[in-house]
């Protein structure tokens, strides 16, 4: 995603291009190569998806073309994807008749490397090298082991998902590259299983219209957030935070430009998975059936549901509006595959704590995703709460009166302005040493608030003696979590 990029020797019309937009080359190497995603679209259909017969060669053109794009960005880093894809060929091919070591050996080496490439590019922002693609890749390859141990059991012993993806052939090597290197989706996700990109190459959405205009729509779309985006941040960008001018403001106005602002963070992420999005439906990739009207339905592969998005209004909505297809990931091949464990807590705990893993060392990470899960354990208890001792006595008042409607929405509303800006925080700035100076400007409120309730909560418990039981975060069968 576009954010802080280290400086790296670029020139010509691309340093030029890089300096009047005001961001580093990398960046503009990035937009590019997403945007790219839509010519080759159009060449893809026009003079390779119905006049080549051979599957070799519509393999070949994406090679050619991802690959390029990726050494486009990377240059000889583009190598360590290569081993990447290589490695989980090789184990793939020789050890899939031993599920385990397969399967165990690939999770080692991908997570192993990843966190090596983390280890010695790391500086205190988030930066485009190639360890951004590389952490999709590696989601990838982990994927493709699992659904191949799949395609060897038996198909009643399959869930649902399992039997849409798994693999009982084995992929060649052409065909793994193609897949891993698909040109719109090797670079910031979307994730999808092998067996899409092989319906996709089979032609099995072909016969189906309306791709053209939908992946259109995305694309304007994800041009109108990147706009919002970059204004964003040029008004409230990430040094502001860290000033002694943002301590000195009104605490309320503080704890709501912080909202704003970790809002358009998201923006960044959220544009370019709208304007990849759109170079996949305009291919014609993400077919997924017919609507509720009948119609073709193209957000097969949407990341991000822009709706409860923009009108939800807990920590909740965030998580289940945001960065929808690694949540889907996460919850195929790592929440329920401990299903062994009996215990939903612990798998749900163990997930959040691969993708904080997934992300790399920096202490914000985790502090990101432990207080993703105090803040909607907090939130199904307020829930529970508000069902169990407000309603049913005041229930038929408060339905009645439009001034608590009123005062319901906006608080509900700025909640979640505000404790957006806060769960943000570690994970946009990183270091320990960044992001608890912006804790300090807002005064810790919101370990201050969640303290305050678990207080009068556990309190309000022991006297009423009502079970909390069921009131922490454990996931459900999409399992929501905000990884980006």
């Amino acid at each position: 995603m576009p954010g802080h990029v280290e400086d790296t020797p670029d020139e010509g019309m691309m340093g030029a291009a890089a300096g009047a937009a005001g961001v580093q080359p990398a960046a503009v190497r990035l937009l590019l190569t997403i945007m790219a995603g839509y010519p080759i679209a159009a060449l893809y259909t026009a003079y390779v998806a119905e006049a080549v017969p051979f599957k070799a060669l519509h393999h070949m053109f994406f090679v050619a073309c991802g690959a390029g794009l990726c050494y486009f960005n990377y240059g000889v880093d583009t190598y360590h994807s290569l081993l990447g894809i290589l490695v989980t060929y090789l184990l793939v091919r020789f050890l899939r008749h031993n599920i385990r070591l397969m399967i165990g050996l690939n999770v080692v080496f991908h997570m192993s490397y990843l966190l090596l490439g983390y280890m010695f590019t790391a500086s205190n922002e988030y930066d485009i090298l190639w360890t951004m693609p590389h952490c999709v890749l590696v989601l990838r390859m982990i994927g493709l082991g699992f659904d191949i141990s799949d395609g060897l059991k038996a198909t009643q012993a399959l869930s649902k998902e399992q039997k849409e993806t798994a693999l009982p052939q084995m992929p060649s090597l052409l065909e793994l590259l193609a897949f891993a290197y698909f040109p719109s989706g090797f670079l910031v996700g979307p994730q999808f299983p092998l067996r899409r990109y092989q319906n996709f190459i089979n032609g099995d959405f072909r016969q189906h219209e309306g791709n053209v205009e939908a992946g259109t729509r995305r694309l304007a779309t994800g041009v109108f957030y990147l706009i919002v985006c970059q204004v964003g941040l040029s008004v409230l960008p990430d040094s502001y935070f860290l000033s002694s001018e943002f301590a000195e403001v009104g605490f309320i106005k503080r704890i709501f430009l912080l909202g704003f602002w970790a809002k358009f963070n998201l923006y960044k992420y959220v544009s370019c998975w709208l304007l990849t999005e759109g170079a996949l439906i305009y291919i014609g990739f993400t077919y997924m059936g017919k609507d509720v009207h009948g119609q073709p339905d193209w957000s097969g592969c949407s990341n991000v549901k822009l709706i409860l998005l923009e009108t939800g209004n807990t920590m909740e909505h965030y998580i289940q509006s945001f960065n929808v297809n690694t949540n889907r990931w996460v919850g195929q091949y790592v929440y329920r595959r401990l299903k062994f464990l009996d215990n939903r807590t612990i798998s749900y705990v163990a997930a959040l704590g691969f993708l904080a893993v997934w992300h790399g060392f920096h202490s914000g990470y985790y502090m990101a995703f432990l207080m993703e899960y105090m803040v909607v354990s907090t939130e199904k208890q307020i829930a529970r709460f508000y069902e169990k001792s407000i309603l049913p006595q005041y229930g038929s008042i408060l339905s009645r009166s439009d001034i608590y409607n009123v005062l319901y929405f906006v608080t509900l509303k700025s909640y979640n302005i505000v404790y957006m800006g806060w769960g943000l925080t570690p994970f946009v700035f990183l270091k320990y040493e960044r992001w608890i100076v912006v804790f300090g400007a807002v005064n810790y409120f919101g370990f201050i608030y969640l303290i305050i309730w678990a207080v009068f909560y556990q309190t309000y418990g022991h006297f009423s003696g009502n079970d909390h039981g069921n009131d922490v975060a454990t996931g459900d069968e999409n399992f929501p979590v905000f990884a980006t």
